[in-house]
């Protein structure tokens, strides 16, 4: 019987919208397993100047329920994706083509996909828009 193929992809996927529903759907469809590291509230502090409007224990949950998660796990460092890579076994990494050949690297370990991203939807917009409805 043949490996089952593992898909690993990442994302901080706060403020949850079908845009990260699409993203994870599409990256199951390309194996057996999905295993995804959710951005831990430091380093989304470091990347976007923010913290998250959910915990990062309120993200992991929220990713963790869906149906084509087998696994979640949170992501400390952008430095340590090579390792989460090999830690899990992943086959093939799944990005948002936003990061379109910024994972390039990896590719001596794994496949790496970039998906199009889901038109005019933005966990950023999204949290504008709601903080200037008041």
């Amino acid at each position: 019987m043949a490996q089952p193929r593992t898909v690993i992809t990442f994302g901080t996927f706060d403020v949850f919208h079908v845009g990260h529903l699409r993203v994870i759907e599409r990256a199951a469809e390309l194996g057996d397993r999905l295993v995804v590291g959710v951005s831990a509230d430091a380093l989304n502090l470091r990347k976007k100047g923010r913290e998250p409007v959910f915990s990062e224990s309120e993200r992991l949950a929220i990713v963790a329920a869906l149906k084509p998660v087998h696994e979640v796990f949170l992501e400390e460092s952008l430095e340590l994706k090579r390792d989460y890579i090999v830690q899990f076994g992943a086959d093939v990494l799944v990005m948002g083509d936003d990061w379109e050949g910024r994972f390039d690297e990896f590719r001596d370990i794994c496949e790496v996909v970039y998906l199009p991203r889901t038109p005019a939807i933005s966990t950023t917009a999204l949290i504008e828009k709601i903080s200037g409805a008041s």
